[in-house]
Parts: structure tokens; sequence; C-alpha cells
């Protein structure tokens, strides 16, 4: 996917301030960040969306959530409090169509978020 912006970061054409990265998936820092601590975790398989996810790939969102915790209590807000977000669709706020989470953190949320 050469055209997609998170499948280029992913594979280091465009410059980012990664965070975290395995075999699974890259954690990198959101350009326009919404909060203190705003980091952006993809897989490294090209999803669209959510809803191209196939069940298989169970294992793969599971990793993902558990990277968000190891980045949220490295940077010391897993105890003060963090969100993760997973937009689907452009309706829902989803701007780049490569699946990601969005942790947020380092301020106080509020309910509902938008």
């Amino acid at each position: 996917m050469t055209e997609c912006l998170f499948c280029r970061i992913a594979a280091k054409e465009i410059p980012a301030t990664i965070v975290f990265e395995d075999a699974l998936c890259l954690a990198f820092d959101d350009i326009n960040p919404v909060a203190p601590h705003h980091v952006l975790i993809i897989p490294r398989a090209h999803f669209a969306t959510l809803d191209e996810i196939p069940a298989s790939e169970a294992a793969l969102l599971g990793h993902m959530m558990t990277v968000a915790t190891r980045i949220a209590r490295d940077r010391g807000i897993g105890k003060s409090g963090y969100r993760v977000v997973v937009n689907c669709q452009a309706a829902a706020g989803q701007s780049v169509f490569h699946v990601h989470l969005h942790l947020m953190g380092g301020r106080p949320f509020h309910w509902p978020p938008g």
C-alpha cells in the first residue's frame, strides 16, 4: 500500500517519532496531538478499517491494546488515566484509512467524548 500514509511510516519512508515497534505493530507520536500524550498504534499489516480485520486477526488487536497499556505505563499515565480510541469510517472521525489506535493521556477527558 505505497499510497497509505501509515504504511509509508511503517516502512520508514516518512519520518515519525517512533516510540515502540515490533514485528506486528508500530507506535509513534501523533503530529497533531489533542493531549499531552497522543500516540498512534498501527498494525504493520494494512487494514483500512476495523470492518476489514478478519476474526483470525483477533490476537493482533489484543496485542495492539497491550502495546497501548505498555506505552501508557512507560509515559507515566498508566495510573492517572488514559483513553484508547479507534475510529471506524469517516463519519466516526477516521481520517487515515489504516486501522490505528489513539492512545491519549496527560489531561482530563470527559464523557461523552464528542
